[in-house]
């Protein structure tokens, strides 16, 4: 009777044991950019060195014209300020919205293309037709929706709004509080939209191969998707009554040994 008693610990220890070990993860799955030795600093470098925001339709552009007169250019300026700074406020109504045909409108010197321009390209352009009004304007723009969206495994997912227009994926994960212990780090998923279609692409951030991703820089309105990886998933369907079936099962086992011992 004993040994049967013994066996049906044994039995339980097992269960246990193997439930454990299930959930467990290897380094491998958990830690990132391995091997970054192999990082090719070439290709980092001149990703880096290439990175340049483009304006895109539905951005909302805050253009500020200074001018040694500023009543010669205040016609351009949507809010007047005493400095060159952005006011605070809702920032929406506080500039220029590119069309969906990518063009905004300024007075005095009517409609423009903007959309697919870099900032330095806009502010040239802009700057020469001002020039014909005010001979000694200064152009500056701001892109004031640079945002991006971040959810999924992640400690902190929601909009986020880059003040500085520049934000790698690493930058944007660390903003959103880095992935939780249940994020698939080997397939994150980058959607942005590109010439008016969604385009995904996909990361492995426990590969450095990330640091040299012409996508390593995300543009306005990008959305990154961190995708649960398989411990999560399980725990959310047949896991997620296990605990429960340990409890019964335990249960009837210590019955089952108690009637056997005293048989």
């Amino acid at each position: 009777m004993k040994q049967r008693y013994l066996y049906f610990n044994f039995t339980i220890l097992i269960f246990a044991t193997f439930f454990l070990l299930s959930s467990c993860a290897s380094k491998r799955d958990i830690v990132y950019f391995q091997n970054s030795d192999q990082i090719y600093n070439s290709a980092y470098r001149q990703n880096d060195a290439n990175y340049m925001i483009k304006i895109m339709p539905n951005d909302n552009l805050f253009i500020r014209v200074t001018s040694a007169n500023p009543e010669a250019v205040a016609p351009f300026n949507v809010i007047q300020t005493q400095s060159g700074n952005i006011p605070t406020g809702n920032l929406d109504l506080l500039g220029y919205l590119v069309d969906p045909k990518g063009n905004i409108n300024l007075p005095l010197v009517g409609e423009f293309h903007v959309a697919g321009l870099t900032k330095a390209e806009a502010i040239e352009l802009l700057q020469k037709a001002i020039s014909k009004f005010v001979t000694d304007a200064v152009v500056n723009i701001r892109i004031l929706n640079y945002k991006i969206s971040i959810f999924g495994e992640v400690a902190r997912p929601g909009v986020y709004t880059v003040t500085d227009e520049r934000i790698s994926i690493p930058q944007a994960i660390a903003l959103a509080g880095d992935l939780t212990i249940f994020g698939e780090r080997h397939n994150v998923q980058l959607i942005r939209l590109e010439k008016g279609e969604r385009k995904f692409y996909y990361f492995d951030l426990t590969s450095p191969d990330i640091f040299s991703s012409p996508n390593y820089y995300l543009l306005q309105n990008d959305v990154l998707y961190v995708t649960p990886n398989g411990t999560k998933v399980r725990s959310s369907t047949s896991n997620q009554n296990i605990p429960l079936i340990i409890s019964i099962t335990s249960a009837l086992l210590t019955v089952a040994a108690f009637l056997i011992r005293f048989k």
